[in-house]
Formats: structure tokens, sequence, C-alpha cells
């Protein structure tokens, strides 16, 4: 048995023996966006370090906590906080809790990031619903032998981004008229942030936010056969674009502020997901 799958057999058997229903709809949250995870009905709560095969977040925003539990009645799992590839881990690592909800019974999955706006119009606190993306970090997490047990050799990607789902989080976003666009994200490595030339370049491109995660996650969900939606939260404007120099601090200040509408956004997607998918 390949490695990489032993040790998502291992995390799953952890984690199945604890909790009380398999998830059905799975979430990651991003930077400072972590308290979208106190909106759920909690039943369960397990650090990253306490499940075999995770590796522990290090990033200040991310918790490195998964949650179970209901919300509008569908059963959820909930990845409060995520691993990154600059905190020195292998795309496989980064990827290994978003497989482990998969292989728990996960069949849709929300991905969420703060991100730097790449368009004058935007202003920090609004979101971009994620459209498709632009996988600048050189690197990919199906680099190696295949997972056959999750998905084929080769993926498509004719759409990473399900065209239901997102119209769900459209509609939740507009009903709540929270300020919000739609764009490509564009992944990059990190942990910088971008120079000015580089923003130039990706606007040039297309992208409409740049962060630095995201990418390797939906390319993982794709292969598994997840169903993704994704959303940024727009904590900045790309170098170059304002005059102000970017901190962490700054990122997670910014995603504090919009925490609420975060959770209102999220919450409402779950309740209509629920109406058209729960049976």
């Amino acid at each position: 048995m390949n490695t990489l799958f032993k040790n998502l057999m291992e995390s799953k058997e952890f984690l199945e023996k604890k909790i009380t229903t398999p998830p059905k709809l799975g979430f990651v949250l991003g930077s400072g966006l972590a308290s979208f995870g106190n909106s759920i009905e909690l039943e369960h709560s397990f650090s990253f370090s306490d499940i075999p095969h995770f590796s522990s977040a290090t990033i200040e925003g991310h918790p490195g906590k998964l949650l179970f539990g209901k919300l509008h009645g569908v059963s959820v799992a909930v990845l409060q906080g995520r691993l990154h590839a600059y905190e020195g881990l292998e795309f496989q690592k980064v990827v290994h809790p978003l497989r482990t909800l998969k292989m728990l019974g996960v069949e849709d999955v929300v991905v969420t990031n703060a991100a730097g706006g790449l368009k004058a119009t935007m202003k920090p606190g609004e979101f971009m619903v994620i459209t498709d993306h632009i996988n600048f970090t050189g690197n990919n997490p199906l680099i190696g032998e295949n997972l056959s047990e999750l998905g084929p050799r080769f993926v498509d990607m004719t759409e990473p981004y399900n065209k239901d789902l997102t119209k769900l989080l459209l509609q939740s976003l507009k009903a709540h008229k929270i300020r919000h666009s739609k764009g490509v994200y564009c992944g990059v490595l990190g942990p910088t942030y971008e120079t000015a030339s580089e923003i130039q370049m990706f606007k040039k491109l297309g992208g409409g936010a740049v962060g630095m995660s995201t990418v390797a996650e939906v390319i993982a969900a794709n292969h598994a056969g997840l169903r993704v939606a994704g959303m940024s939260c727009i904590t900045n404007l790309g170098t170059g674009l304002s005059k102000v120099k970017l901190t962490h601090e700054d990122v997670k200040e910014v995603a504090k502020k919009v925490e609420k509408n975060f959770s209102i956004a999220l919450k409402d997607f779950t309740k209509r997901y629920s109406k058209k998918y729960s049976s």
C-alpha cells in the first residue's frame, strides 16, 4: 500500500472511532477567519497535533484544529486554520487534512483565504468569490506516485471551482448585501509578499487576488472528486497598488473586522446547501 494512502487510512481510522456522524460538507478557514468555527453545533474538536500524520499549524491566525458538528442540519467538518508549504512542509503534508476529510465522507468543500487584491476598485474587507486559479507555486500535490485510491493520474481542471456551489456562495453574499466580486486567484509559494512588478504581472494575466495557499488543496480536492467553492477575504491591495507596506498583523486585523460578514455568508451558504443537497 502506498505510504501516503496508508497514512490517510490511519488518520481516518483515528477520527472515525471518535466522531458521531460522518461529515458531508467541509470548510477550510484562512488567516484570521477561524471564528466561523464557533458557528457550528460542536460535537468534537481535535488539535492537528493530536491526529496521526497531521502536521502542527505554526502560523498565527491558524488555530490548527479540526472541528466536527452540525450547521443547519448538515454534518460539517471545519479545518480551523490550514498548513502551508512555506512552513517547510511538502505539498502532500499540506493537503493531508483535506484528503482526510474526503476519506471520512465529505463530498463538498469551501476553501477560504486572506488575499491581496489586484484590482484598484477593491477595498480591504470585501470578498472575492474564486472562479478559477493560476498556480504560481512551482509545485503540485499530485507529483509522485498517484494515489489511485483517490483519483486518476491525470486530473481534468476544466471546472476546479464548481459552478453550482459558486452560485450558492454568490447568492449568500448578495442576500446580505456583503461587498464582493468574482475573480481568478493567483497562488504563490510565499512567505514573502509580492513585488510591485509581480503584482503588475498577475494583473496582466487576469488575476483578481493573490495569496500563499488554496491552489494545492483545490488540486487535491479535484483529484479526489470533491466539489469546491472558494472565497478570498481581500485584506489589502497588492504591493504598489497602495502606499501601505504589508504585514501579517494588518492582514489578521482586517480579517478580524470582517469575521461577522464572513460567518454570515458561510452560514447562509450552508442553509442554501442544506435545502439543495441534503436528502
